[in-house]
């Protein structure tokens, strides 16, 4: 596995990656109407791009196939981390967050239902439960955080 910087030639592909992962992998704790809202198939995904570009986003790449991606900002938010629905389980997630965490004290990421257990397991704890408004449904989320040294 490879793990390099994001180019403005991957959206296309992140974006894909992000829309099948959530419509997958989190349908197990999310409603429809709430995976449609949080990923909908006709948006321009304007949040996404928005943090692809002005953070540090790393991208694991495999036989030249997009298979993760997460990004960082300045202050130590990681606001994505996401993984190929038909990678899950191979230490991408793993390997993606142990480059991004680099050089922080502190870290804090909005995990989903979904993604809670993994970052427990990577030493971050539950600050508080929060329900979000996206497009009209509520989403259940956590906000977490792990600190260094």
């Amino acid at each position: 596995m490879e793990i390099r910087e994001y180019r403005e030639e991957d959206q296309a592909e992140i974006l894909s990656l992000f829309y099948e992962t959530v419509h997958t992998v989190n349908a197990k704790d999310y409603k429809e109407k709430q995976l449609d809202a949080w990923a909908p198939q006709d948006n321009d995904y304007e949040h996404l791009n928005a943090a692809l570009r002005n953070n540090l986003t790393l991208l694991a790449i495999e036989d030249g196939k997009i298979t993760g991606f997460a990004d960082i900002d300045e202050n130590g938010y990681l606001d994505h981390l996401f993984v190929h629905k038909d990678y899950q389980r191979r230490g991408i997630a793993s390997a993606l967050c142990s480059r991004i965490e680099e050089g922080f004290k502190r870290i804090e990421t909005h995990a989903s239902i979904t993604a809670r257990p993994f970052f427990e397991k990577r030493g971050y704890v539950v600050v508080k439960a929060q329900d979000v408004k996206i497009r009209g449904e509520i989403l259940r989320n956590y906000v977490m955080e792990k600190k260094f040294g």
